[in-house]
């Protein structure tokens, strides 16, 4: 058989010089214009569920929000395979497609499973999607440095304004913050001064919120003109926290949160920080980009 090609070939030389010509051509067709990428997508189409329920151990995380969701989301169409994760405070439940189910079509899906289960989990909990990215999604980092600005700081700047604005560029899907420190609002009571005044702390808890609000009255016209009637409580400092009344105190004055305990501006506990080449903690934010539509039906064959 070989020696029947070589035969061929040499007698027609002109047809083999085209055929290479043409395969030559293919070739370097096929290179230019197939899409490669440098790192394949090789993850699984799943859809990530994340709740907090704050201060509450695994096992009643487990029981109270893994547990019903999971077992509600084994009813989702053309999911494979679901898996619940529970921690101090939160949980996750991954649920994991069948290859070809478009990402976007799985994650309404799964927002529509969500939506009457409402009713089976605690108060005060709302489970919420994870990005509408891939395993490979990760794009870059970032670090912010400065050397007359102090964590706190830095984490501030990174949430309230570079995120947003990396968040609107076109193909971003979440920017995750990183290291620094969460400045909030402390109210370290005093127990002794609680019992004194015979106070307790969800009654300190229910002023806090309590104050820190704006309502809106009716209108008054005077004048030919409508007067809009509003009262405004936001917090804005801790001066304002300090002048929370609880109640009245002995002789019927005003009892004042700073009197029964001492008001902050701290750092929230942290779990981890960042540390940038060995120099020390810095704040910095993972950029994710959203995963591409799939061109296919939305499900499987």
């Amino acid at each position: 058989m070989l020696n029947r090609v070589i035969e061929w070939s040499l007698k027609n030389q002109f047809l083999v010089v085209v055929g290479a010509l043409f395969a030559i051509l293919a070739g370097v067709w096929s290179v230019r214009e197939t899409r490669l990428d440098a790192i394949p997508d090789l993850s699984d189409v799943q859809v990530i569920v994340y709740t907090e329920y704050p201060g509450q151990a695994p096992r009643v995380v487990e029981d109270q929000v893994t547990y019903p969701i999971t077992t509600k989301m084994l009813a989702v169409p053309f999911a494979k395979v679901v898996r619940g994760y529970s921690f101090f405070g939160y949980s996750f439940v991954y649920v994991i497609f069948e290859d070809g189910t478009d990402l976007y079509w799985a994650r309404s899906r799964v927002l529509e499973y969500l939506s009457g289960l409402s009713a089976q989990l605690p108060k005060g909990t709302s489970p919420q999607l994870g990005p509408d990215a891939t395993g490979v999604g990760w794009a870059f980092m970032y670090v912010l440095n400065s050397p007359t600005h102090s964590l706190a700081e830095l984490r501030s700047l990174q949430d309230w304004y570079l995120k947003y604005g990396l968040t609107a560029v076109e193909g971003v899907s979440e920017v995750a913050s990183i290291g620094g420190f969460v400045r909030q609002y402390q109210v370290e009571v005093d127990p002794v001064k609680l019992r004194a005044y015979d106070v307790t702390l969800q009654k300190v808890k229910a002023a806090i919120q309590r104050s820190n609000n704006d309502v809106g009255g009716r209108l008054v016209e005077m004048s030919e003109k409508e007067y809009m009637v509003r009262g405004l409580g936001y917090v804005k400092d801790v001066k304002d926290l300090e002048q929370v009344v609880l109640g009245l105190g002995p002789g019927g004055t005003p009892l004042l949160l700073r009197d029964v305990g001492h008001v902050t501006i701290g750092p929230e506990i942290r779990r981890g920080l960042a540390e940038w080449n060995g120099e020390g903690e810095t704040v910095g934010g993972v950029v994710v980009v959203r995963a591409e539509p799939t061109p296919f039906p939305p499900s499987p064959e």
